[in-house]
């Protein structure tokens, strides 16, 4: 059974902002057991909309698209879809109630221009929102069955496994089966390299990979005569390549690296400690983005200056003269220091330079130190990560969270 995904709207097809909604669809959609036929961006125009939706029904059995549902004068998706039907917009009552009474909530007064979000193609299924003021909708064109949201990411989101999945998982064909698994550690090429063989050996098994710097995912996608069938030959073939990476795998699915670092300082029982200063407070900012960090972090201290080193983390100054403030030494003291300012079980440090300028013979820009301090001691490791500033400081984040992790599984 085939999909496709249409994201429409200018700001994307300028490349004025990233688009996120049509990789996500896709990836649930294959989950769901969808051949996805095409994925596509078209701008804020009416008859290329059109066109574009008309070309996917002629190809696949579900469309999903995004965006264009607004209040204002670019969105223009809902009007492409009745000139494709052939059928002039409706106002729905019950729509518009529910977007005046989301605004008083607010304490706002509903504009007029927010009720056109409570026009529909005429014999259109509305899908509510239970989170924003535009509805969705779902119309029947020629082959297809075509879903319409709005292009807000967590509208789109919600809506889809709310309002979509469950309508087009009876249509999804029950033969495939998918196991994502998230690495970190290993470039693309080598991780292909060391799977090398996989989808010879298995029978029907398809070996994608997703970089997302600094991590690839690697997708194992299994068809059989069955749904049963493709489980099976799936995690056969997804333990060989367990087998093959080994600690390089971190997760599954959605896990994140942050959450999984969490996640182990939480079953443990572990608290935490963080001092920072190459990364400005990224490894903080990683973990508390995922929820029940307050469970483990006790501290995160960007200590960028010198003196902030000495007069927060109590690093020796004569150590700061005497090493530099990237240097084995000072990372140590800071992740003792931190440690000890905070009661932590753990405390983790990085101190490097991120660049662009800063860098010299000995340090060169990337030259990171890495420190972790607990019951077993402290420990200290020395790296050189390539790239841009963003890069480096991500790397860095990476390491040091993947150091944490290695240290406190000891």
């Amino acid at each position: 059974m085939t999909a496709a995904v249409l994201s429409i709207g200018t700001e994307l097809s300028r490349g004025e902002l990233v688009n996120t909604n049509g990789p996500w669809i896709a990836a649930q959609l294959v989950t769901i057991g969808f051949e996805v036929f095409e994925h596509a961006i078209v701008d804020d125009d009416r008859p290329r909309i059109a066109a574009a939706i008309e070309r996917f029904a002629r190809n696949v059995s579900v469309i999903v698209c995004t965006g264009g549902l607004g209040p204002t004068t670019d969105d223009v998706t809902t009007e492409a879809v009745a000139s494709v039907l052939g059928v002039k917009l409706r106002r729905d009552e019950a729509s518009l109630e529910n977007i005046r009474r989301r605004f008083e909530k607010l304490g706002r007064v509903m504009s007029e221009s927010n009720a056109k979000q409570a026009d529909f193609p005429e014999g259109a299924e509305i899908l509510p929102n239970p989170i924003g003021t535009a509805p969705g909708f779902s119309v029947r064109i020629g082959r297809a069955i075509a879903f319409f949201l709005p292009g807000v990411p967590r509208e789109m989101t919600r809506m889809l496994e709310e309002q979509v999945t469950p309508r087009i998982r009876p249509l999804a064909p029950s033969d495939t089966h998918q196991i994502r698994l998230k690495t970190f550690g290993l470039p693309e090429s080598v991780v292909g390299e060391k799977l090398a063989g996989i989808e010879a050996a298995h029978e029907g098994v398809i070996i994608g990979y997703r970089a997302h710097f600094p991590e690839i995912e690697v997708k194992v996608l299994a068809k059989g005569a069955s749904q049963t069938s493709a489980r099976e030959a799936c995690e056969k073939a997804t333990a060989e390549v367990r087998a093959r990476l080994g600690a390089v795998i971190y997760g599954e699915a959605d896990d994140t690296f942050a959450s999984v670092v969490g996640r182990t300082l939480r079953n443990r029982g572990v608290t935490l400690a963080i001092a920072e200063s190459c990364t400005g407070g990224l490894v903080g900012s990683m973990l508390t983005r995922e929820p029940g960090a307050s469970d483990f972090l006790l501290l995160d201290a960007v200590t960028y200056a010198n003196s902030a080193k000495a007069r927060v983390l109590g690093v020796d100054e004569d150590v700061l003269r005497a090493h530099g403030a990237v240097s084995s030494e000072v990372a140590a003291l800071m992740a003792e220091g931190a440690r000890r300012a905070s009661g932590s079980d753990v405390a983790l440090s990085l101190t490097g330079v991120a660049g662009p300028t800063g860098g010299t013979e000995d340090k060169p820009v990337g030259t990171v130190y890495l420190g972790v301090t607990g019951a077993h001691g402290t420990e200290v490791k020395h790296r050189v990560f390539p790239g841009e500033r963003l890069q480096i400081q991500t790397f860095a984040a990476y390491a040091g969270l993947q150091l944490l992790r290695t240290y406190v599984s000891a």
